[in-house]
């Protein structure tokens, strides 16, 4: 990596020669120290990870046998429950996410939305036109290389069909939607399970009172959040280090003393033994069994902040042995009292380290909270910079970390949330049952997404394809089978919460859309501006004016309606386009791009970002001194000259439209909803225009002075 091996030459340079007569050492090799290097950053980063990555998932043990509706369980019933966890972790956890999907990011982004942006810059099956790449830009953009430039018949058959990339990108929705829910149920089952380790010695503490103190936790982490993780980030990793290797100290010593044997039940058909003796009662067990691979999607979907073989080293070396062996402790501990299970982590531990693990535990479990809400505003963030969620404020509380964003609206939404399922449901049953929904959902959506990378973009033979394909469907599909027989018991929860997000975002894509469809028609062009400033009542007047605009083929419809009903127009007019692009980040040399439009004065700005970068632009360099910064550059050194005045006098005009003052002019244009509109575009438009009154507009999170800023209203007829 160019990055790394930079790094390290810094650091060769930085080290003080041998003293002495001595002859200096010989250096090692550049190639080995270069590896070292590598070695010792991945070995950090996946100490990392541990306080990032994996809280949800190594944190299970708190709440898998606790959420089993269990009934008079057999030594034979846990062995198979156990070889279940065993081979779950082992199939989803390292051979589909360690060993697959790691493999496809979207330039070192990962979950199921880069994964779609990935699909899309290889196929043209993107919706909305104002997101699509144009693939001559792509050898600049994009350094990842493409494996074949043809699309394959899958990809020739999303491009033809609009049902498929409607369901495709309502998959990708739902997917997101989801890792929200799942940012709604980890804090309350994992802080929930946690205290609840105070029943154990204090039998009179009521469940109420266990309840009343997760829901006072919860809310203190909730209020702490506008100050980001920063400070006290680096106590997390210790944390769950420490919960990480004690857990399996305890399990290797119930192990010994209560079941030694309990490895062979790592044969698979203890498995088969279990459904055979319990039929539909094991079936149903599922439900439970599949919270021990919660938090395994948090491998792919965090790979943007660490490195693959981090996450890699990570799991196969701490989270997968500790799972084992933990679950291995637990189950040992329960087949020697069988009836336990109710509380099933904390009875397992000896009581001189009772205490010591309560607090473990404890802070555990706000870590693993803390990862998921972290999760769930870089979620919305991505979903607000790609417009498919109404814009809300999102604020970066960390200098050095870019990925580290907080949402207050999110963040108040997330506790009351939190909070309500504790208060609402209580008993850690049926959290797990509405939990276990939306961990196999996830995962289902993330093997039929990685199902069409292969055939898509790495073309692997088919034979390939269903080696993979068809073991993880079934699996994950027997699991949804489960956990939907508990849709009563608490699973209509996150169904609930993710089909209002999923209707919300719809909603808002429907209305952007069409929007984006009403100005391409209605595009004002360069003649037709020309035609607009040669009428005698037009003025130019001093001053330097962006013009925001959604559309880059042409000029927004709503030029023609300011001009007509202001008569003027900015000796310097600069038509500014946010355009998304399907990577990650876009290079700060490619960030601005600038040109000459036809009458003198008028120019155009395409501002180009990816779903990780961060368009709030502080720090004093703001947008106003980048983009004239930039069209000073172009007129300097652009050899197409069509203006009649000098390169001077063109700079000279541009230094003082600035100076005579800044206004930035936005379009707001309105759906005229009249009674001739059809049902349902008047329900979806409604709705639009209520999400658009009540979110936040795109110019703060420009960093746009509030005395700056005007808005042009404009209807438009449906």
């Amino acid at each position: 990596m160019p990055s790394t091996a930079a790094h390290l030459d810094l650091e060769a340079a930085g080290r003080p020669r041998p003293r002495g007569g001595g002859a200096a050492a010989t250096p090692p090799p550049a190639g080995r120290e270069t590896d070292v290097g590598n070695v010792r950053k991945n070995l950090f980063l996946a100490y990392k990870t541990l306080g990032v990555v994996f809280g949800g998932l190594v944190t299970s043990p708190l709440y898998v046998y606790p959420s089993m509706n269990l009934s008079s369980p057999t030594e034979g019933d846990y062995l198979g429950i156990y070889s279940i966890m065993f081979w779950t972790l082992t199939l989803i956890g390292v051979v589909k996410y360690v060993g697959i999907a790691l493999n496809a990011d979207d330039h070192g982004e990962g979950g199921t939305f880069a994964m779609y942006s990935l699909l899309c810059r290889h196929a043209d099956i993107g919706i909305l036109p104002s997101k699509r790449v144009y693939s001559v830009e792509e050898p600049l953009l994009h350094d990842q290389s493409t494996i074949a430039r043809r699309p394959s018949k899958l990809g020739k058959f999303f491009e033809r069909s609009i049902t498929a990339r409607r369901v495709l990108l309502f998959m990708a929705i739902l997917g997101m939607c989801m890792l929200i829910g799942d940012g709604i149920l980890t804090p309350a089952i994992s802080v929930l399970s946690a205290i609840d380790g105070l029943r154990g010695p204090f039998p009179s503490v009521s469940r109420p009172v266990v309840e009343a103190l997760s829901a006072a936790i919860l809310i203190g982490l909730f209020l702490l959040q506008k100050y980001g993780t920063s400070k006290v980030s680096f106590l997390f990793s210790p944390i769950m280090a420490a919960w990480t290797f004690t857990t399996p100290v305890i399990g290797i010593y119930s192990i010994v003393r209560y079941y030694p044997g309990i490895f062979k039940a790592i044969s698979p058909h203890y498995i088969v033994l279990f459904f055979l003796r319990n039929k539909r009662q094991g079936w149903q067990l599922l439900g439970g069994t599949v919270l021990c691979i919660t938090g395994a999607e948090a491998m792919f979907a965090d790979l943007g902040h660490f490195s693959k073989k981090a996450i890699q080293i990570a799991f196969l070396s701490s989270i997968y042995p500790s799972l084992v062996l933990t679950y291995a402790g637990q189950t040992a501990y329960l087949i020697n009292n069988a009836n336990d299970f109710g509380d099933g982590f904390y009875k397992f531990v000896p009581r001189p380290v009772y205490w010591p693990m309560f607090v473990i535990a404890t802070l555990a479990a706000i870590v693993a909270s803390q990862s998921l809400i972290s999760a769930t505003f870089s979620v919305i963030k991505q979903s607000v910079v790609l417009d498919y969620f109404p814009r809300v404020k999102v604020v970066h509380t960390s200098q050095q970390k870019e990925g580290e964003v907080y949402s207050p609206e999110v963040n108040y939404i997330l506790m009351v949330l939190c909070v309500g399922v504790i208060l609402g449901f209580g008993g850690g049953k049926e959290i797990g049952n509405a939990f276990g929904v939306v961990v196999i959902m996830v995962m289902l959506i993330t093997t039929i997404m990685l199902t069409l990378v292969m055939i898509i973009i790495w073309r692997t033979p088919l034979y390939l394809v269903g080696m993979y394909a068809i073991p993880f469907v079934i699996i994950e599909v027997s699991y949804i089978s489960a956990v939907f027989t508990k849709i009563l018991e608490g699973g209509w929860l996150p169904f609930a919460v993710s089909m209002i997000l999923a209707l919300i975002m719809f909603v808002w894509y429907y209305g952007r859309q069409r929007k984006t469809e009403y100005e391409m028609v209605n595009k004002v062009t360069l003649e037709r501006l020309g035609e607009l400033l040669a009428i005698p009542e037009v003025q130019r007047v001093p001053g330097l004016c962006f013009f925001y605009s959604n559309i880059q083929d042409g000029l927004t419809p709503i030029l023609g309606h300011y001009i007509k009903n202001m008569s003027s127009l900015h000796t310097v007019t600069i038509f500014v386009t946010l355009r998304y692009l399907l990577v990650s980040k876009v290079d700060e040399r490619e960030r601005i791009l600038v040109k000459r439009l036809g009458p003198d004065g008028v120019y155009q700005c395409t501002i180009q970002y990816g779903y990780a970068d961060n368009l709030s632009l502080k720090g004093g360099d703001d947008l106003v001194a980048q983009v004239t910064r930039c069209l000073q550059r172009h007129i300097e050194t652009s050899t197409d000259r069509q203006s009649p005045i000098s390169t001077e006098e063109e700079v000279a005009n541009l230094k003082a439209a600035r100076l005579a003052g800044v206004v930035h002019v936005r379009g707001k244009m309105r759906f005229y909803v009249g009674d001739d509109t059809g049902c349902f575009d008047k329900v979806m438009l409604l709705l639009y225009e209520f999400l658009h009154g009540i979110c936040r507009s795109a110019l703060p999170a420009l960093g746009m002075p509030l005395q700056q800023r005007v808005e042009i209203g404009m209807l438009y007829k449906v």
